[in-house]
């Protein structure tokens, strides 16, 4: 846990410098201890950025849905939950930029791994609150200035089928919602960013490591179950085998 008392003394050193503006980058703080994610939204709050706080995977999740959240300090350690695969989950809806928070500097494993899966940043317990807020401002800092770099579309149409990435939502022509497995929907993500162009077997087996199950099963068997779902909703022939390469998806996608 991080020393809350030198956290109290950092804020009594460095009075802020900026209050709040009238329009504030909204950062989500993912943290399972009370006094530090009020300290960290305090503080923030405090220093012109408009900080909300969650720690239940639904309330993320909720928060996620939003077309505002600028960016989201997520702590790894979540006691019960997982913060890693909060972070996986995540990045399969989201591309919003993600600042982790590790534990000690010499226990660099979860902190690779967090960066591995997609993490911009990461501080490293015990930091000092001046420290996050000058990262915050970094990843932001650059987030503004390629504005594409990390955007992505939210809604996927194909074919009469409608994706919402940031719900993890598949409707069918008919209006069905069609349940998705993580691996599944990571795969039919992978399709969707690239529509038309093949994709091989090892490119798709790694967008699709969220869960353990895929693990065991070759990507030629999450490929197959995909299909039979969208099969079932009239969309035979979708994803196409490429002899010697992999897969494509063979229909054109519509990014709203």
């Amino acid at each position: 846990m991080l020393d809350t008392a030198t956290t109290l003394q950092t804020i009594e050193d460095h009075p802020t410098e900026t209050g709040p503006a009238s329009w504030s980058p909204r950062v989500l703080v993912v943290d399972d201890d009370p006094d530090m994610r009020r300290m960290i939204v305090s503080f923030l709050g405090s220093n012109g950025l408009h900080a909300l706080e969650a720690v239940e995977r639904q309330e993320v999740e909720r928060q996620l849905a939003r077309d505002d959240l600028a960016l989201m300090v997520l702590d790894l350690r979540l006691g019960a939950q997982s913060g890693l695969d909060l972070l996986r989950e995540t990045r399969a809806r989201s591309d919003i930029p993600v600042i982790i928070v590790t534990g000690e500097r010499r226990d660099e494993v979860d902190r690779v791994i967090g960066l591995e899966l997609g993490a911009d940043d990461y501080v490293t317990k015990p930091f000092s609150l001046r420290e996050l807020l000058a990262r915050i401002r970094a990843v932001l800092r650059r987030q503004s200035s390629h504005p594409g770099l990390r955007r992505v579309a939210v809604r996927h149409r194909f074919e009469g089928w409608m994706l919402d990435r940031r719900l993890r939502r598949l409707t069918a022509p008919d209006g069905a919602e069609v349940h998705l497995t993580k691996g599944e929907f990571a795969l039919l993500c992978a399709f969707l960013d690239a529509p038309g162009r093949p994709l091989s077997r090892e490119s798709l087996l790694k967008a699709t490591h969220l869960h353990e199950d895929v693990f065991d099963r070759s990507i030629d068997v999450q490929v197959l179950r995909l299909r039979r779902k969208l099969d079932a909703g009239g969309a035979a022939g979708m994803i196409r085998t490429e002899r010697g390469i992999g897969y494509i998806f063979d229909v054109a996608v519509v990014r709203v």
